[in-house]
């Protein structure tokens, strides 16, 4: 469509220039009648120019003027004009409304609607084809109408380089009746949908109250773990809600996972006898066992591959958008149905010591109990895209039930890494090994705690029965470490700093009261040392490793720095 229209707007024009353009336009819309005849002279030259092409705007607006040219001049009666006016305004509102038409005839009201024509210039029409010729003055007045219509749709637009310019080649017919269906199609399809929408939440209602009405039916003294058999109604609704799942199982799982169904609210959970006011442990989410048998006879007449597949995709979907906006209660549960669907199909946990009967109650409470190969990789991605606090323990089901397993370092730094986002400890089988290690430290305030804790063991204990002699004794050790510093020192350039210094107020390397003079840092007297008196290490393992072989050391004649290498070094520095 827009290709089209660029190239309808690449044509040839009849007028000279824009200047001459502008200049019929305003001639045309003056009160002068000798303007107004030039301006339709210059119409007339186009007309040759263009043959039988010209705009459709253009041959309408020249003939209303036309008309008020010669209602102007006095030179026709008010029946000729009225018969003048009314071929113009039929010719106007016929020509125009042409390219709108389709195939099939539509009603002038709505293509003239389509296009900001008042309705009551297609009424006069009308009277004009139809009916009794209207009044001279109501022809004056549509003539007028029209005319400030083709002024501002088509001749303010042609070089103004304003939006929908072009707008007769935007009203092709055929494109119309495309958009026309368009828009009924969408809005058909909507009320499907709709539709649809409305019946899967009425059939999950009527499955809640028969659930709750088997509830309701149970003796107080008798446990909730045995739920009772489903009623008649309840087998006819599950067969109306697979059948719906046929036809639209995207809509259904949509539905089951708004707030009332999947993710209970408090009155529901308070109705099945489950605590509300505690979710367990958000970090490794399971669903309360009430709440999950009172969905099993749906969710096992659900289970196929593909529901499986859905439902998980849709479950991460929802833990993403909740990343954004915070919802405890709707994530908690949401990561408990994602855990329990990878739980039902995970082969690490295998009991080896249960009876057959414990086997059957425990295959009883699971949404279905034959292996099914997941989409690995994008259920990796897709738990790794939506992070939480349930992520590290989603993510280790994942890892664990792999088809084919990462290596086992990969695992332990993604798993690690994990719980450094989400900042939540890590609890996996791989950390489990021989050497214990290190907890890492992740932010400052626990290097800060790591610190205190190793000052705490490295201080000295006091004696318990003379806490006073401690405190001198370590005050006197420290003078006599500084007095031994100070001994070694004699006779050396260095000594011993006594005074208390901010030292974190000068940079590494330079002293209180150093000279910005690099020359100050050389002293009278020194020693020089070659390279080959230097001890070099062999670089054999062996060698390294036995104790008590001393690495040979080699002597050349020869100092290492001369005085002039020291001078050149001197001048060639540069202090920043």
């Amino acid at each position: 469509m827009k290709k089209k229209s660029c190239e309808k707007r690449r044509h040839v024009v009849a007028w000279v220039n824009k200047a001459e353009w502008d200049q019929v336009l305003e001639y045309l819309y003056s009160k002068d009648p000798a303007l107004q005849k030039y301006a339709l002279h210059r119409i007339s030259a186009w007309k040759g120019r263009y043959a039988n092409s010209g705009p459709v705007a253009v041959d309408c607006t020249a003939d209303l003027v036309r008309c008020q040219v010669l209602d102007r001049l006095g030179q026709l009666n008010g029946d000729d004009l009225v018969l003048l006016y009314g071929a113009a305004l039929v010719r106007f509102v016929n020509l125009i409304t042409e390219r709108q038409q389709g195939r099939t005839a539509r009603p002038l009201r709505r293509l003239a609607g389509n296009l900001n024509i008042p309705e009551w210039v297609v009424d006069l029409r009308h009277d004009i084809t139809h009916r009794k010729l209207p009044t001279l003055k109501w022809c004056r007045k549509g003539c007028k109408a029209v005319l400030d219509w083709l002024q501002q749709e088509y001749w303010s637009r042609q070089l103004g380089g304003g939006p929908g310019e072009d707008w007769e080649s935007q009203s092709d017919g055929e494109d119309d009746e495309m958009d026309l269906k368009r828009q009924e199609d969408e809005l058909i399809a909507r009320q499907k949908q709709m539709e649809a929408y409305k019946n899967a939440r009425e059939l999950l209602i009527s499955y809640e109250k028969e659930q709750y009405r088997a509830v309701d039916g149970l003796p107080e003294d008798r446990e909730k773990s045995s739920w009772p058999a489903p009623f008649a109604d309840m087998s006819w609704l599950l067969g109306e809600i697979k059948q719906f799942a046929l036809e639209s199982s995207d809509l259904l799982i949509d539905v089951l996972l708004e707030d009332g169904f999947m993710v209970p609210t408090v009155e529901q959970l308070e109705t099945l006898g489950c605590d509300a006011s505690e979710n367990g442990r958000p970090a490794e989410p399971r669903l309360p066992q009430n709440f999950l048998r009172f969905w099993l006879p749906l969710l096992k007449m659900l289970n196929s591959p593909t529901f499986i597949h859905l439902i998980l995709e849709k479950l991460f979907i929802e833990l993403k958008l909740l990343t954004k906006e915070q919802n405890n209660h709707r994530a908690f549960y949401v990561s408990a149905w994602t855990s329990e669907v990878l739980l039902c199909n995970s082969n690490k946990f295998e009991y080896h010591f249960e009876t057959k009967v414990q086997k059957k109650a425990r295959m009883k409470e699971r949404i279905f109990v034959n292996r099914i190969q997941l989409r690995w990789q994008q259920l990796l991605s897709a738990c790794l895209d939506a992070p939480c606090i349930s992520t590290p323990h989603l993510l280790q089901l994942i890892l664990d039930d792999m088809e084919h397993p990462l290596p086992l370092e990969t695992r332990q730094r993604l798993l690690r890494l994990c719980s450094i986002y989400t900042q939540t400890e890590q609890h996996s089988d791989f950390s489990a090994s021989p050497v214990p290690k290190q907890q890492p430290i992740y932010t400052l305030e626990s290097l800060h705690e790591k610190l205190q804790h190793s000052r705490r063991h490295s201080r000295p204990c006091r004696s318990a029965g003379d806490p006073e002699r401690s405190e001198p004794s370590q005050e006197h050790r420290g003078a006599d470490g500084q007095a031994e510093k100070a001994k070694a020192l004699k006779g050396s350039p260095w000594q011993v700093c006594t005074d208390k210094v901010l030292w974190k107020n000068y940079p590494l390397g330079k002293v209180p009261g150093q000279s910005e003079d690099p020359s100050c840092l050389m002293v009278e007297i020194y020693s020089t040392m070659t390279v080959f008196d230097q001890p070099v290490e062999l670089q054999s393992s062996a060698t390294r490793g036995a104790p008590g072989v001393s690495a040979p050391s080699r002597t050349a004649e020869g100092p290492l720095w001369t005085h002039s290498d020291v001078t050149k070094l001197k001048s060639g520095l540069q202090l920043f």
